[in-house]
């Protein structure tokens, strides 16, 4: 009989060396899986991550397991589960590179020149087409904000359009409005003051005040004016004590992206000025402009022949039109010389107040 119980003993002692292996396995590929010197416990719950041994491994035999995985950990970090705990946890890092912020619009160089008014240049035929241009509304204005010099008789010179499809007046109620107004010695604030009586923040620049900024009457007025170009920016201390500026800079200088009004009296530097505003797009952000032309000679820095330069005037104001500026107001000022490019044969005045509105401004 106990000679017998011999291979049932033996069975079950084979049965326990495969138990003890299987064990050893099962504990070798824990380790070999999950454990890595160091690694926190919360770490080894949360699942294995492939450390450099891993990668040299992961190319072996076992690689399809670890591809698996890998390929689980990237469900629990991009499903729902791992969007609830994204507060706590690190974010994942992402696949790409960021994409690159959109590339701003490049200005351009130069306007684009109308054809000539005639087939052979000629400035009469030029100054006709032009005058008629500056002296013939675009669209009908019912309801103006107007001022200007009261001692020459033109209290409306300076008009500002309050039509409700314009939206300047429900700006104006709902207190705002930003009003810029640019000059150089100015003394003839009527309409500023005007607006500002109403709720509307109003800037005023000149580049002759004796401080850099103030607060009066409403208003600010500031020790600055715009121009065509900035200083140069090499020339450190020019452009810190420059008293000019591109009205792209000083919109983004004052932390501006809108004005309602745009008032300037540039003294025949409203040309070069108003190129400018074209080329770099910035009227995209005034809603009226209010601008006084000096037609005695060309202007600053506008070259070129008397016929020329009339063309050019003229096609400045054809990009306005392109950027949806429309004509409303026009005055010209009795009391100046009537001379047109050193010229009194066309018997015009020399100086016109123009105002445009923006049909697109919201």
């Amino acid at each position: 009989r106990g000679r017998e119980s011999q291979p049932g003993g033996g069975r079950g002692a084979t049965f326990l060396l495969f138990l003890s292996a299987a064990a050893l396995l099962c504990i070798h590929v824990y380790l070999e899986t999950y454990w890595r010197p160091g690694a926190p416990a919360a770490q080894m719950l949360a699942g294995p991550t492939l450390s450099g041994r891993d990668k040299r491994v992961s190319a072996g035999p076992n690689r399809g397991v670890r591809s698996r995985v890998a390929y689980l950990r990237m469900l629990q970090r991009n499903g729902p589960a791992g969007k609830r705990n994204s507060d706590r946890e690190e974010p994942p890092t992402p696949c790409c590179p960021p994409r690159s912020p959109r590339r701003k619009q490049i200005p351009r160089w130069h306007i684009n020149l109308e054809p000539w008014a005639s087939e052979t240049p000629s400035l009469e035929d030029e100054a006709k087409r032009f005058l008629s241009y500056i002296t013939t509304p675009q669209v009908p204005c019912t309801s103006l904000a107007v001022g200007g010099a009261a001692q020459h008789g033109r209290r409306d010179a300076w008009a500002a359009c309050l039509d409700p499809e314009y939206g300047l007046s429900g700006r104006m109620q709902r207190k705002h409005c930003r009003v810029y107004s640019f000059g150089l010695g100015m003394n003839d604030r009527l309409l500023e003051r005007s607006l500002a009586s109403t709720g509307c923040e109003v800037h005023c620049f000149d580049p002759g005040l004796k401080q850099l900024h103030t607060h009066q009457a409403e208003m600010w007025l500031h020790r600055l004016s715009v121009d065509w170009r900035d200083p140069n920016p090499a020339l450190g201390a020019q452009r810190q004590y420059s008293n000019t500026r591109k009205l792209a800079t000083i919109l983004n200088d004052f932390g501006h992206r809108q004005v309602d009004i745009l008032k300037a009296d540039m003294e025949s530097a409203e040309w070069k000025i108003l190129e400018n505003l074209l080329l770099e797009g910035v009227l995209d952000a005034v809603g009226q402009l209010l601008l006084e032309l000096h037609l005695h000679w060309a202007g600053f820095e506008v070259a070129g022949d008397d016929p020329s330069v009339v063309r050019y005037w003229f096609s400045l104001l054809k990009e306005l039109e392109r950027a949806n500026f429309r004509l409303f107001h026009v005055r010209s000022n009795p009391t100046s010389p009537h001379i047109f490019l050193h010229r009194s044969t066309f018997n015009v005045s020399s100086v016109y107040t123009l105002s445009w509105i923006n049909t697109d401004w919201n």
